[in-house]
């Protein structure tokens, strides 16, 4: 979704507290057979509410709403208007980072973009251009200073969504026009933030759900440097029905395996709802994917139309997260919630 919508996160407050935004899930694949281990530790849960500071004391309220339940994934964008801003100027980095810094299980996750001007619908050609200077390492310096302002900020663990939905249309840093050299400019910003003394960032590669302009596994850089295979996914076509987006080519099914298969955590950035309005039987089924599968983190858009606190639009699905926080504390957790009712 574009950063311009995630400035409306302020508008259609409801008054509708939800049981979404609950330890609902576990981190990470199943062990592997013979690991010993049986234990499924907590899910961090979050929702995306305001790319400042705002989104801070919003997370406070959301809390409050929930009767006091503990979101533990704090989400936000830096802006990927000027390099200057994708270097971690927004002085709101520094409440996300007390934020993150009051609770040791907390994570801090941040989407950054790869290329300045990132939503002024760049033509191909000239994304190309820009693919292949950064694949050449022009743009590392703008990386290490990320990298050292968020070491300095006391953040060096923070969970880094790097060019997401690359497999999309729109953005500037999308992969379609060169995806080899895209690789390669993901794995040298990856290798100057790795350089910087102190770090121990966790790199998400997330695309959308669907083929989209180009298959999300054509981008993919290598599993040296990617920590979680991420996927931002809406209640919108491709598949129409849940089942669908789960078994589409390249849908929440083909994340899991791929994940699976090279060793990665799973997480889900964004999702909500979309293009099919107030879906309560997407909300249960999405619940219980989340339950069943384990991500590391997971966080709902949190505005119109995808929301489900700050929009008063979807009281149906509000309902659903109500049944998901009554099965969460009444049955002993997640995996008791029926999805495919």
């Amino acid at each position: 979704m574009s950063h311009r919508g995630r400035w409306l996160a302020g508008a259609c407050i409801s008054t509708l507290a939800v049981g979404l935004l609950v330890t609902g899930a576990a981190l990470g694949p199943p062990p592997r057979e013979g690991s010993g281990s049986s234990a499924r530790p907590e899910v961090a849960v979050g929702a995306y509410l305001h790319y400042g500071s705002p989104g801070v004391d919003r997370m406070q309220e959301l809390s409050h709403w929930l009767g006091g339940a503990e979101l533990r994934a704090g989400h936000t964008y830096l802006p990927g208007d000027t390099w200057s801003n994708i270097e971690g100027a927004p002085d709101s980095l520094g409440s996300w980072a007390r934020w993150r810094n009051a609770r040791a299980d907390r994570l801090f996750v941040l989407n950054v973009p790869m290329q300045a001007r990132n939503e002024a619908d760049v033509p191909d050609g000239q994304v190309a251009k820009l693919i292949r200077a950064g694949a050449r390492g022009e743009n590392d310096h703008h990386f290490e200073r990320l990298a050292r302002r968020l070491v300095s900020l006391g953040v060096p663990d923070t969970v880094i969504v790097l060019g997401w939905e690359m497999n999309g249309f729109n953005y500037t840093h999308r992969c379609r026009p060169d995806a080899e050299n895209w690789k390669k400019y993901w794995r040298s910003i990856v290798a100057a933030m790795r350089s910087v003394e102190g770090q121990r960032f966790l790199f998400d590669f997330a695309p959308n759900r669907g083929i989209d302009a180009i298959p999300w596994t054509k981008c993919y850089p290598g599993d040296d440097v990617v920590d979680i295979v991420g996927m931002d996914s809406y209640d919108q076509p491709p598949g129409d029905s849940f089942d669908e987006q789960v078994t589409q080519p390249y849908g929440l099914q083909q994340q899991v395996d791929f994940a699976r298969a090279h060793g990665k955590l799973i997480s889900y950035p964004e999702w909500g709802l979309f293009r099919n309005g107030d879906n309560p039987e997407y909300m249960r089924d999405m619940l219980g994917w989340i339950a069943d599968h384990r991500p590391l983190y997971h966080s709902i858009t949190d505005y119109c139309p995808h929301g489900v606190w700050q929009c008063s639009q979807n009281p149906r699905s509000a309902e659903v997260f109500r049944e998901f926080l009554s099965n969460e504390q009444g049955r002993g957790g997640p995996a008791d919630f029926d999805h495919r009712e």
